[in-house]
């Protein structure tokens, strides 16, 4: 990903901002500025000492790479990787000396450097050594992102933002975990609001224990206690074997409870028993279990609203809502999407076995005048989407065709790689039936041009093809200024159809 150069100021974008670290004041300043000519913040120490204290500090986890002099007086760069060892200093280390042999290098990289270079070293050189060590260094942080959530250790370290907002969600998370505090997550759909759960789990004395999801909306009605608290075997039709719920399942953890509002009502009612006595009744069970869990609640409504409206219990939605954390929505907090661009391209690359560096200026600038009403889930949809499609080293305006459309952005329409994988995903077209025949032919357009049907809806999915349908009639009835003779023969069906197809998608009007 190209670095921006940012403006001299007090405080640098630490996001890639480079400490260089060498008692020679000499060699710092050509250091400095070769690599401020390379487009990176840098810092300098001027001795293995003020090396530990920079990045032990309250800073140090934002710098992106360390240069470090093997030979210096006091601590030397050896010693200083032995430290960064023992106090889980995870930066990466490019290591330099004057004195370059095979020995030296060997034992600088067992200690755990990431590279070798010998002074002076090339601006080229430097360059890919650097590049290297970010590309290594960002897909290590994201396999170690997947593991610690795996593993239930992903603490508030590991929530990917610069966003002031962000970080006042971060401090009552923080607050949050130190105690059993029931609590309640708000947000859009899309906005992290899981994240933010895992993060107080493994900030909390139950980390490493269990951390269970239920996605209430996702529950039929009619199993939704069974889900929940368990059932034994042959307690009703179907129940073929014994199950133990989820609230058993996570005896010892925390529960989540996604879209708590979704719950019916019923089912409320024995939700709210469960937390309050702390144990379920499992469908045709004899006995209460105990458990012992910690509730966290998310929701993307207003829940006050659907107290009033009587679609959710007052008493279930105090004994919920003790500890309120609202998370902002991505366009409240641009100043993450450079981040999680860059976090994304890092994993989707990885995974499509693509070697892409990063995004051009131009796209990026695009991507964070966005509004993104699907959120973090809606970049990164669109990001992956741009990975498969790139066809270069860097993501340019061309891999975002259903974003520059709606900004105004020009794309190049006759090669934008968008359509041409939507058309080729897609089977052919049959053959043209003759006029007046009761067929449509599904349309198969993407949104790379002004008068193009949109494919793809504000979240990045694929839309139906009703939905598709209904917005080419439309077109075609705006552009044919509602001559219905007309757009029957131009979409090759019948009157006939034409006009039920109006009354299906409620078009009668507009025609």
């Amino acid at each position: 990903m190209p670095i921006e150069r940012a403006a001299a100021t007090d405080e640098p974008d630490m996001s890639q901002c480079i400490l260089i670290v060498d008692d020679d004041p000499v060699q710092r300043r050509i250091l400095e500025e070769l690599i401020k000519r390379l487009g990176y913040e840098a810092r300098t120490a001027d001795g293995g000492d003020a090396a530990i204290a920079a990045l032990a500090g309250p800073r140090g986890g934002g710098f992106a790479l360390v240069v470090l002099d093997l030979v210096m007086p006091d601590l030397d760069g050896m010693g200083v990787l032995g430290r960064m060892r023992d106090e889980q200093i995870r930066v990466p280390v490019i290591v330099q000396t004057a004195h370059g042999g095979i020995d030296t290098a060997v034992s600088a990289m067992r200690a755990g450097a990431v590279d070798f270079v010998v002074k002076p070293v090339s601006a080229e050189r430097l360059s890919v050594s650097i590049k290297s060590a970010l590309k290594v260094n960002a897909l290590e942080g994201e396999i170690g992102r997947i593991r610690r959530r795996m593993e239930g250790t992903f603490t508030f370290k590991d929530i990917v933002t610069k966003s002031p907002e962000m970080a006042r969600v971060i401090q009552l998370g923080e607050r949050a975990a130190a105690s059993n505090i029931p609590i309640m997550i708000e947000g859009e759909s899309g906005v992290g609001k899981e994240i933010v759960a895992r993060a107080i789990q493994g900030s909390s004395p139950r980390r490493r224990k269990p951390f269970v999801t239920v996605n209430c909306g996702a529950i039929p009605q009619n199993l939704v206690e069974s889900v929940l608290f368990g059932h034994e075997k042959g307690s009703f039709t179907g129940a073929t074997d014994k199950h133990t719920g989820k609230f058993v399942e996570a005896d010892g953890g925390t529960l989540f409870l996604d879209e708590v509002t979704d719950l019916p009502l019923d089912a409320q009612v024995k939700l709210l028993r469960a937390i309050q006595e702390g144990e379920v009744d499992r469908v045709g069970g004899k006995k209460a279990i105990k458990v012992d869990i910690r509730i966290i609640s998310a929701t993307n409504r207003n829940m006050l609203e659907l107290v009033r409206e009587g679609k959710f219990r007052e008493d279930l939605y105090y004994r919920l809502n003790v500890f309120p954390i609202f998370v902002p929505p991505l366009r409240a907090r641009r100043e993450d999407i450079a981040e999680l661009v860059k976090l994304f391209i890092t994993r989707c690359a990885a995974e499509e076995g693509k070697r892409i560096d990063g995004i051009d200026e131009e796209a990026l600038v695009m991507l964070q005048r966005f509004d993104w009403p699907g959120n973090v889930r809606q970049l990164e949809n669109a990001v992956f989407r741009a990975v498969v499609l790139a066809s270069g080293s860097k993501l340019t305006l061309n891999e975002f065709p259903q974003i520059a459309v709606q900004l105004g952005e020009p794309v190049e329409v006759t090669a934008a790689p968008a359509q041409a994988l939507v058309q080729a995903a897609m089977p052919a077209p049959d053959p043209a039936p003759p006029a007046g025949a009761d067929v449509l032919a599904p349309p198969y357009a993407i949104a790379v041009s002004g008068d193009a049907v949109r494919a793809l809806d504000e979240e990045g999915q694929v839309r139906t093809l009703q939905e598709i349908e209904a917005d080419v009639i439309r077109f075609a009835l705006d552009h044919y200024n509602g001559h219905m003779s007309e757009v029957a023969r131009r979409l090759k069906i019948g009157r006939s159809t034409l006009y039920r197809k109006l009354r299906e998608h409620g078009l009668e009007e507009r025609a």
